[in-house]
């Protein structure tokens, strides 16, 4: 794997998985209300989005701590879940997703800065 492809990995991962927790918020223009209700609702439906983007933000910068912020999601999804009777799949698709994407932050952070600092 290439830097650029390694840079990039959790980055574009991130990217489309919070597009992909977007689109649960559009649900609300399904609804009977007014337009003003309907953009708060969708504002508040966003809410999650706009920490995942903040996240992704610090990890852009700080791939350590982004990395462990999303690991630490993914923990926190599993307590929040745990004892609901859903699917197994429901238990592994989110929290993997955060793993896979902190992983591949610290994965980023532990192959390209010894690099960057030789660098210097």
């Amino acid at each position: 794997m290439n830097r650029n492809s390694l840079f990039w990995a959790p980055r574009g991962l991130a990217i489309v998985f919070i597009a992909f927790i977007s689109l649960f918020a559009l649900d609300v223009f399904a609804e009977d209300y007014p337009m003003g209700e309907k953009i708060v609702a969708f504002l508040i439906h966003l809410l999650p989005t706009f920490i995942l983007v903040a996240i992704l933000i610090i990890a852009w910068k700080w791939e350590q701590l982004g990395g462990l912020i999303f690991i630490a999601l993914g923990v926190y999804y599993l307590f929040l879940m745990a004892g609901h009777e859903i699917p197994i799949a429901s238990y592994l698709i989110l929290p993997g997703l955060f793993f896979i994407i902190g992983i591949l932050f610290l994965f980023c952070n532990l192959k390209l800065k010894p690099k960057e600092k030789a660098k210097k």
